[in-house]
């Protein structure tokens, strides 16, 4: 399990722009560390009500984020080009990263085993790294979803922290 104060793990797979269908390129985490706290938000799933919401939420602050120099990526196990039109159809600006062979969600430990009782996917969860690599906060769903608003206001007070 990664826990806080941990060196997050490192991992490259397809990150989803959102631009079109095939915008797709490679992320790597060791790469984007440095450059400011990372947020990474794992979702279940494309085009679910709860993952929608908490995508869009996030996407509305954005700019708040890259104020304090932070980068917000969302975690799925969908496909990048299915990503790619969630992003479209949906309308927010949140990049996507392809966990579709299950690697990060495994390592991360936050498998959710059973969605719609038949396949496994990511737990709703959120991670911040900061510029050194560390984890300085980890939180997963227990029970229900949380309000996104303050959920996200809450992350963004978790990335100041991280800044220190």
């Amino acid at each position: 399990m990664v826990s806080e104060g941990d060196r997050a793990p490192d991992f490259t797979v397809p990150l989803a722009g959102g631009e079109s269908y095939d915008d797709v390129s490679e992320f790597t985490l060791s790469e984007a560390i440095g450059d400011g706290p990372i947020v990474l938000a794992f979702v279940p799933g494309a085009f679910t009500g709860g993952c929608t919401e908490e995508m869009c939420t996030f996407g509305s602050e954005l700019d708040t984020f890259e104020a304090l120099d932070a980068s917000v990526y969302g975690v799925s196990v969908d496909l990048p080009f299915a990503q790619n039109v969630w992003i479209q159809q949906e309308g927010f600006d949140v990049p996507m990263l392809s966990d579709w062979d299950h690697e990060v969600t495994r390592t991360y430990d936050v498998v959710y085993p059973d969605m719609y009782g038949s396949i496994e996917s990511a737990q709703r969860s959120v991670f911040v790294i900061d510029s050194d690599g560390v984890v300085t906060y980890r939180w997963v769903r227990e029970g229900g979803n949380p309000e996104f608003e303050p959920f996200v206001a809450d992350v963004r007070e978790q990335v100041k922290a991280a800044r220190r």
